[in-house]
């Protein structure tokens, strides 16, 4: 603001601003005249800032409040300032609000309908993917391949933040997403076993990262990512403690199957030949009575 200000005082306001002129009828009777801003609150501040008394504005007439809403959203558009989220949401309440197409919002934006499809498209990211794209840890160009993996929203937030942690430019990104859906698919096409998936999943869901299940014909693999240092001692604590928190269920129902066992099956403390001559003495007609 501070900036636009002292352009404003070197050059004064060079694109008007636009107000919606309203006409009010006074309690005393006659009419009034009053300006609302729709488009250039910025400008005006900085004017205000730098002492400008009047600046170039545009005044329009008879506009419905729907009208002076687009407008003010087209203006913000414009603006080169604007970051992809802000800008996505903007073309959403276009085509949500006001019941645009996709091609006659890039006719009033001069862009193409796929550049506004694609834009649109962003929002379907989550919103901590959203949040990191505002604050500009990723790029716009990061948005492409994270879309990539839309069918499965914590493949793209591994992704998203393996480019935050690892640095990784947009091509990486790109190479990283096609073998994640290659993967997927060639484990679709080899028909895996669904408790390994289930277990993967599990896994991912309780760690926070992606984790790979290779079965072998004995045994197998399990590969765990991390990101940096601290990220593997935080899965490294949540392993321990999920340990610890079932040390005491496993203790007790070790010892429910051991009493239940010793229950069914009482320990015969006989030797062999006691168990021999109580056997052969089983069916003894002497140890019969009618």
């Amino acid at each position: 603001m501070q900036d636009l200000a002292l352009s404003i005082k070197q050059y004064g306001v060079l694109q008007p601003l636009t107000v919606s002129r309203i006409e009010l009828e006074k309690e005393e009777g006659g009419l009034v005249t009053e300006y609302e801003l729709i488009a250039g609150e910025r400008r005006l501040r900085a004017a205000k800032i730098a002492g400008v008394l009047q600046v170039p504005v545009i005044i329009r007439v008879g506009d419905t409040a729907m009208m002076k809403l687009e407008l003010a959203i087209i203006e913000n558009l414009q603006r080169e300032d604007l970051n992809v989220v802000d800008r996505a949401r903007a073309f959403f309440r276009l085509v949500n609000e006001f019941k645009f197409t996709h091609n006659e919002v890039a006719k009033k934006m001069g862009r193409s309908r796929e550049y506004v499809s694609n834009t649109l498209r962003i929002l379907t990211l989550p919103e901590e993917i959203l949040q990191g794209l505002s604050d500009g840890k990723i790029t716009e160009g990061h948005t492409r391949p994270i879309l990539m993996l839309a069918d499965h929203p914590e493949e793209q937030l591994v992704l998203f933040k393996e480019i935050v942690y690892k640095k990784i430019t947009v091509r990486e990104a790109e190479r990283l997403a096609r073998k994640i859906a290659f993967d997927r698919v060639r484990k679709k096409e080899f028909m895996p076993d669904p408790e390994i998936n289930e277990l993967e999943e599990q896994f991912q869901d309780k760690l926070g990262t992606r984790v790979h299940i290779e079965r072998k014909e004995t045994g197998g693999q399990i590969k765990i990512d991390f990101f940096s240092t601290d990220d593997l001692r935080s899965i490294l604590d949540l392993i321990k403690k999920e340990m610890e928190d079932k040390k005491p269920t496993e203790l007790l129902e070790k010892h429910i199957a051991e009493q239940k066992e010793s229950e069914e099956s009482p320990i015969d403390d006989r030797t062999k030949t006691e168990i021999k001559d109580d056997d052969a003495k089983l069916y003894d007609i002497s140890k019969f009575s009618i």
